[in-house]
């Protein structure tokens, strides 16, 4: 057994090792290639949606290279909240620049190569302009999610500030939301936050719930059709199989028989999930809360697809 361990750990050294100085090389190359990736796919969606298990899904598949990690670091490197007062995450066309083109360019081949690769940063749900404008090519996946259920995940996320509020640590504003419970913002940033400092949870999820699906409503009317997918979370749980390959025709990747089974077993295997997805799991642990703000939140729903 310690035999067996000492070589997995031999192996995953040599492969950690071996992509490190892959990566290397590919960054001291790049002045002489400067290769641009083609038909990127992002994973759009509010936190808290199901779109980690998309990315995971999609990341499996042989046709598209994956950081195997969200990239909100990286792309919040390139234009900080903080140089822009902390007013959003937001970004539009306008704010791409020749140094960030170089920039995203570069860090996607030194990470990945010249292949297509698929992505996920939650935060992007505001930047879908300016993902467009650095790959007009660029393929999106909103995932959508039911809000009442959504939120209610929100909720338990704001719990937990140290995995979704450590980009926020020098956020200048203090934050008192639900009678102080809740001290540091987690997530993302939408236009007009800081009305919200004190606000119940559940107003502030809800919020921030709106603000994201509307973002991405907002920019598909600039997208073309065929650079466009969406996916019912719902849809993820009831039917699983037919979903991803459905998405993966969608991409024009090959579904494989691994990805099958793989989708087949989601349910039993769930992706950064607070406990085993189910439906209306809001009316057991936030019925009061999310009652609350049921009308609040009914437009974005319908504009959405869901019934209210």
């Amino acid at each position: 057994m310690r035999e067996a361990s000492t070589t997995d750990k031999i192996i995953k050294t040599v492969h950690f090792r071996s992509k490190s100085l892959l990566c290397w090389c590919r960054n001291i190359v790049w002045p002489l290639v400067r290769y641009k990736i083609k038909q990127p796919v992002f994973i759009i969606g509010c936190s808290r949606s199901g779109t980690t298990v998309v990315y995971k899904v999609l990341s499996m598949s042989k046709g598209l290279a994956s950081l195997q990690k969200e990239s909100h670091d990286f792309w919040n490197s390139l234009d900080p909240p903080e140089e822009r007062n902390w007013d959003s995450h937001n970004l539009g066309a306008e704010d791409v620049n020749e140094r960030e083109r170089v920039a995203v360019a570069r860090y996607f081949f030194k990470h990945v190569g010249m292949k297509r690769f698929v992505d996920k940063a939650n935060q992007n749900c505001f930047r879908i302009p300016y993902l467009l404008e650095l790959f007009p090519d660029a393929v999106f996946v909103y995932v959508k999610r039911d809000g009442s259920d959504n939120i209610n995940s929100l909720i338990h996320g704001w719990g937990k500030p140290e995995e979704f509020g450590g980009w926020s640590h020098n956020l200048p504003a203090t934050v008192q939301i639900g009678n102080g419970k809740y001290t540091r913002w987690c997530f993302f940033l939408f236009p007009g936050w800081r009305t919200f400092l004190e606000k119940k949870i559940e107003v502030v999820c809800a919020q921030q719930w709106i603000e994201a699906n509307e973002a991405v409503l907002s920019a598909k009317q600039n997208i073309p059709s065929s650079q466009w997918v969406e996916i019912f979370y719902e849809d993820i749980l009831y039917s699983p199989i037919e979903t991803f390959q459905r998405v993966f025709e969608q991409l024009n990747l090959t579904f494989s028989d691994e990805i099958k089974r793989h989708c087949d077993n989601l349910a039993s295997k769930p992706y950064n999930a607070f406990s085993r997805p189910r439906l209306n799991k809001w009316k057991e642990e936030n019925r009061e809360r999310i009652e609350r703000i049921t009308p609040k939140i009914s437009e974005t729903m319908r504009k959405i697809g869901y019934k209210t």
